[in-house]
């Protein structure tokens, strides 16, 4: 049995970038951008690495929470729920089709109500709003091996230069 923390050659552990910084952006679609040009270019990708540097966790607030709204959710996603499990019962119970998908659809949407009631009512307003949180980079460097560095960051340097408007 192999036990080698490598599978198919590949390192399953995580390891630090290598390479040297040949062009720096600040959002991840300009560095994806850049190595897609160094792609279209026929520089040899496969040693770049696109790098987040100065990682950020953030939480984008969405909607306020009201008891109404708990209330909705809950329903709504234990209707769907139920209706599955109906479906699922239908399909085993022989008979008309609607008593099963009846009996899921009320479990479902009490049982999904109550729990979304007792979840809200837990916090006590201590968190009164939905949100959304991403993981994201303070900048994108992208690293190329030593053999090709230079290359690449004279191709790079060739889209900045294509890109940037000509001021007189």
């Amino acid at each position: 049995m192999n036990t080698s923390p490598f599978a198919g050659g590949l390192a399953t552990l995580p390891t630090p970038p290598s390479g040297w910084p040949i062009g720096s952006y600040a959002t991840y679609a300009e560095a994806q951008r850049a190595v897609d040009y160094l792609a279209d270019s026929e520089f040899p990708v496969h040693d770049v690495t696109i790098v987040g540097v100065d990682p950020l966790i953030v939480e984008r607030v969405t909607a306020r929470l009201t008891w109404p709204r708990v209330l909705l959710g809950g329903a709504a996603s234990g209707a769907w729920f139920g209706l599955f499990v109906g479906l699922l019962l239908s399909l085993f119970t022989p008979g008309p089709m609607l008593p099963p998908l009846l009996v899921g659809l009320v479990a479902g949407v009490s049982f999904a109500t109550t729990f979304a009631a007792a979840s809200y009512a837990s916090l006590k307003g201590r968190r009164d709003f939905e949100s959304q949180t991403q993981f994201v980079a303070g900048r994108y460097d992208v690293l190329c091996e030593p053999r090709n560095a230079e290359k690449g960051r004279d191709l790079l340097a060739q889209l900045s230069l294509a890109n940037d408007p000509v001021t007189p």
